[in-house]
C-alpha cells in the first residue's frame, strides 16, 4: 500500500507529505535581457531604420515633413 510518495503513518492516516521532495536551485541568475531578446529587438530596428530610409527615399521627403503632410 505504500508508495514512494504516499505512507500511512502509525494512526492508519494518509500521509501525502511524508516524502520531501528534491529541491532545485539554478544557479545562474538570468536578469535582465536575454540574448535571444536583444537580437530580436536589435533586428526590428534594423528593420524600422530601412523602412525609414526606403520611405525617405521613395517620397523625397523627410520623416517629420512626410508625417506633416499625412496627418494634415
Amino acid at each position: 500500500m505504500n508508495s514512494p510518495k504516499l505512507m500511512i503513518d502509525n494512526q492508519g492516516l494518509l500521509n501525502n507529505f511524508a516524502v520531501e521532495p528534491k529541491m532545485y536551485v539554478d544557479s545562474t541568475v538570468s536578469t535582465g535581457f536575454t540574448k535571444y531578446a536583444e537580437k530580436v529587438n536589435g533586428r526590428f530596428a534594423m528593420i524600422g531604420f530601412v523602412s525609414l530610409l526606403a520611405t525617405e527615399i521613395l517620397t523625397g521627403q523627410s520623416l517629420l515633413s512626410f508625417l506633416k503632410d499625412a496627418l494634415g
